[in-house]
């Protein structure tokens, strides 16, 4: 399992115009990808990770900051571009497998009394963030 964070001031997820998800004071963006043989372990320590990640202001954590966290499931996290200009996506589990441990990191997280927001599993979504920093680190279980 991967995870792109980044550290915002602001960030939200729109899909068909309407908005989905939002945060709407500083805290932390991340995109979440899963792949074949991602489990529930991989899925807590993610969240762990997330969760106690000091990249906010004065070296603090979420759950030290009480920030929110926007989570936004992307399988492109495990594209392969490495020959040619096509990417493939065979490393990237598919949606029954993946949407229940996207689910279980937004699980994790609240689990932790954390505010968290999330994007809409397998939709096309446009996120708009301002990076704060910036501050942009990934992550893996």
């Amino acid at each position: 399992m991967r995870a792109v964070v980044q550290r915002v001031t602001r960030a939200s997820v729109v899909v068909d115009g309407e908005i989905v998800g939002k945060i709407d004071r500083p805290g932390l963006l991340a995109f979440v990808g899963v792949t074949h043989d991602d489990g529930a372990e991989q899925a807590a320590t993610i969240a762990r990770k997330i969760a106690e990640l000091r990249i906010l202001r004065q070296e603090r954590s979420a759950v030290d900051a009480g920030a929110p966290v926007l989570v936004v499931s992307q399988f492109t996290l495990y594209g392969d571009a490495r020959k040619g200009r096509r990417p493939t996506w065979q490393a990237a589990a598919p949606g029954p497998v993946a949407e229940p441990l996207v689910d279980a990191v937004v699980a994790g997280l609240r689990g932790r009394g954390l505010e968290v927001a999330t994007g809409r599993f397998g939709a096309d979504m446009a996120v708009d963030l301002v990076n704060d920093g910036p501050v942009t680190l990934l992550l893996e279980a």
